[in-house]
């Protein structure tokens, strides 16, 4: 079965390496919270607010040992008014036998107001 994982963190400052590490971050809780190796994933989707800019945050999975196959695209968040600032969203599809509602969907820091219904 195929699922998506969602993930989402923000960071202070529109940095490099906050941006690599926050993002890094949310993959690791991703993949450790669901069980997930990285075999198992089809893709990940990451997108960034047009705050967002210093780097791409898909250099985080090169900094996860076994990860380096991994496909990973980003792309810029919708600029919807009034949106949460300085945040990075992320979707990893992968092969699990779990259902959906046992996925375990992490969001870090401000991010945690985007779904607190999935916040555990």
């Amino acid at each position: 079965m195929i699922r998506g994982i969602r993930g989402a963190t923000t960071v202070k400052a529109n940095e490099e390496t906050e941006i690599i590490q926050a993002t890094k971050a949310v993959l690791e809780d991703i993949a450790k919270q669901n069980n997930v190796v990285p075999d198992q994933i089809a893709s990940i989707l990451i997108s960034v607010t047009h705050d967002l800019n210093a780097t791409f945050p898909a250099k985080a999975l090169r900094l996860i040992d076994g990860w380096k196959y991994v496909p990973v695209m980003c792309t810029l968040e919708i600029p919807v008014p009034n949106s949460l600032p300085r945040c990075i969203r992320i979707m990893v599809t992968t092969n699990t036998n779990k259902k959906q509602e046992d996925i375990q969907h992490i969001y870090h820091h401000d991010a945690k107001q985007l779904r607190p219904d999935l916040v555990k």
